[in-house]
């Protein structure tokens, strides 16, 4: 089992950028398809994005499609989310997510364990 706690968020203008951590602890977060998602008020869980397991290939939502870069530090059990060229519309609780078996990447209820979340706003 993995624990995960995010940081990094806040608040910053329109054009900006932010680099969120989620650090794990408990396992290692390289046995694990990391993953983002977002969940601005009133709407569903978004995908933004996720790192595989072992070759750590990447994939993105259609949003955030490079503007938004996924990595991961195995060395310092943490997982990275570099926020670029934000948008008031990028307002939204960031949570880190550990997927533990084979599943479709960008639906959240295949990630088995969650961060608390950290905000992030967007100002215009």
């Amino acid at each position: 089992q993995v624990q995960l706690v995010e940081s990094g968020g806040g608040l910053v203008q329109a054009g900006g950028s932010l680099r969120l951590s989620c650090a794990a602890s408990g396992s290692s977060v390289s046995n694990y398809a990391m993953g983002w998602f977002r969940q601005a008020p009133g709407k569903g869980r978004e995908f933004v994005a996720r790192i595989s397991r072992g070759l750590g290939i990447t994939a993105y939502g259609d949003s955030v499609k490079g503007r938004f870069t996924i990595s991961r530090d195995n060395a310092k059990n943490t997982v990275y989310l570099q926020m670029t060229s934000l948008k008031p519309e990028d307002t939204a609780v960031y949570y880190c997510a550990a997927q533990s078996s084979i599943g479709v990447y960008s639906d959240f209820s295949k990630y088995d364990y969650w961060g608390q979340g950290t905000q992030v706003t967007v100002s215009s």
